[in-house]
């Protein structure tokens, strides 16, 4: 494994940084990434993966083979065998077909499906169709033998873009068809590349399931909404808002809901791990988040219509940031509100520290009478 992906152009340094990160990303203590480096470089610990497409574009496969810092398309071909993906394989056809059942036969209760795209059901599914069977009975058959199966992108997941109204072809995700095999949905427009290598590494190395949401989600990564870690937050807070594109809050960097932001009600890591290894996301580039990981929000809310959040203004506590000179709350008045609360806080905490300790010292007093 060293020596392949050295021959590949992957140091020893960048290996060891992509299995911190994934070790990062799954919520694991920093003293696990030996272990996940060291699942990653057994090779004779390879499941064996099978990626099937269906309706969709084909960006989770492209956002997937253009990460880089190491190459992630170069560790996920080392550390799984990729036995067939219409978009990669060499072989089309009948060398195609032999490929996938030659691997579903060998490795049956034992490889991974990965699939790529919702899967039409009207007129019995005659919209997708690849070596003469419906898209419905190619997922059915392979997931007989999947040990999981992991639908990549929100098509997969959900049905996404084929699945919005009025849904012609009647799309839907995986979960609407296979109900007897593990699913972990890593949904995304695209989704984030490391999303699904930390997924496939934490198979690896615990020869397990990562624990998931309510949707079927890694919570490692689809633990918390993107709003809470927003680069944009501290506007939100303050009510600086962008009102239109171009506007001078717009450039300045304003937060985005004003605008239709869905990052309060979408859960991703987007805002944290980002993209393209360079720091980019939608909203540091000035585009409100439009919900790609919430089946409710996806294709179903216009990127104009806002979502409804508990706190759509700042606190009243807060000092208004437009009001004029000599108006409104003089900063000494806001200062020492915030002094009197934080001492009410602070003497309502020790007042029940000292209960506690009192309540404490009459038991000890108690036993020894007794």
């Amino acid at each position: 494994m060293k020596e392949e992906t050295t021959l590949r152009g992957v140091s020893r340094r960048d290996f060891m940084k992509a299995c911190v990160t994934v070790t990062a990303m799954m919520g694991l203590p920093f003293e696990m990434a030996a272990k996940v480096a060291e699942a990653a470089e057994r090779a004779d610990n390879r499941p064996a993966v099978i990626w099937l497409h269906f309706q969709e574009c084909t960006g989770c496969s492209e956002s997937l083979l253009r990460s880089s810092h190491p190459t992630i398309a170069t560790l996920i071909l080392d550390q799984i065998s990729l036995d067939y993906h219409e978009t990669l394989m060499i072989g089309s056809g009948a060398q195609a077909e032999k490929s996938l059942h030659d691997s579903m036969k060998a490795n049956r209760g034992k490889y991974i499906l990965v699939v790529e795209g919702a899967i039409p059901t009207r007129d019995f599914g005659i919209y997708c169709k690849i070596s003469g069977k419906t898209a419905m009975e190619s997922l059915k058959h392979a997931a007989e033998g999947a040990a999981a199966i992991i639908p990549i992108g929100s098509c997969a997941s959900y049905g996404g873009i084929q699945a919005a109204e009025p849904n012609p072809t009647g799309a839907v995700g995986v979960r609407d068809l296979i109900k007897d095999k593990p699913i972990i949905n890593i949904p995304g427009c695209p989704p984030s590349p490391y999303n699904f290598l930390s997924t496939v590494m934490y198979y690896l190395t615990f020869k397990k399931l990562p624990e998931l949401d309510s949707l079927g989600r890694p919570k490692f990564a689809y633990g918390r909404r993107i709003h809470e870690h927003c680069e944009r937050r501290p506007h939100f807070d303050a009510g600086r808002f962008a009102k239109e594109y171009g506007d001078k809050g717009h450039a300045e960097g304003y937060c985005l809901y004003q605008l239709g932001c869905k990052g309060p009600a979408t859960y991703a890591n987007c805002s944290v791990q980002r993209f393209n290894d360079v720091g980019v996301w939608p909203v540091a580039a000035g585009h409100p988040c439009i919900g790609c990981t919430e089946p409710e929000i996806l294709f179903r809310k216009p990127i104009a219509e806002k979502v409804q959040i508990h706190e759509p203004t700042p606190f009243d506590a807060y000092p208004p940031v437009d009001q004029e000179k000599g108006k409104g709350p003089e900063p000494l008045t806001t200062g020492i509100l915030g002094i009197a609360a934080g001492s009410a806080l602070g003497a309502g905490g020790m007042f029940a520290r000292n209960l506690k300790q009192g309540e404490l010292k009459e038991d000890a007093d108690h036993e020894k009478t007794e």
